[in-house]
């Protein structure tokens, strides 16, 4: 086998791995969303309708005619002259959109907090594998006598990462620095 030949194989694998795991994500979005309920799926289709420009060109129409006509300005008769009736429809109008947007945004959210989970997860898996592969190239360094296994640096790196200690030093630098911007 030619160097050229290992290259394409190792590019092969690496595609292999990343077309499993885009399958994988795709599949689980998948079966979220067919397990997502009737009622968040309407307020997903209402949200998403009121962020459109269709939402936007409906709304120049109906309430551009409302005020057009209620000035007098079409030959019919006025329906609502101090337009108190537009600004109930358009007040019970906002609070249901409002209401909508909320729950898409709580069910994203809490979307969001699973992929952080995940990511975190993955994370400290991935530290913990490189925690172990330095103490074991540590090793061999000692067995072979290298200079660099010496090195304070590696101990460091051998030891578990504690995600609470982690956090609790994230959150008191937050804190100090919070502190000096007062």
């Amino acid at each position: 086998m030619q160097n050229g030949e290992k290259v394409a194989s190792g590019e092969a694998d690496v595609a292999g791995v990343i077309d499993r795991n885009v399958e994988s994500l795709l599949r689980r979005r998948e079966a979220e969303k067919a397990a997502t309920s009737s009622e968040d799926r309407i307020a997903d289709a209402i949200s998403a309708f009121a962020g459109s420009m269709r939402f936007v060109y409906l709304h120049l129409v109906i309430y551009g005619g409302w005020i057009i006509a209620n000035l007098g300005w079409l030959p019919v008769r006025k329906f609502d002259p101090s337009f108190v009736i537009l600004a109930m429809v358009a007040s019970v109008e906002a609070i249901f959109i409002s209401t909508f947007v909320m729950i898409s945004q709580n069910r994203m959210a809490k979307a969001a907090d699973r992929r952080a989970d995940l990511d975190l997860q993955i994370s400290l898996l991935a530290e913990h594998e490189i925690t172990r592969l330095v103490k074991l190239v540590t090793g061999i360094a000692e067995r072979m006598a290298l200079p660099e296994a010496q090195n304070p640096e590696l101990r460091e790196l051998a030891k578990d990462v504690a995600p609470e200690r982690v956090l609790d030093r994230m959150q008191a630098t937050e804190e100090k620095l919070d502190e000096e911007r007062r």
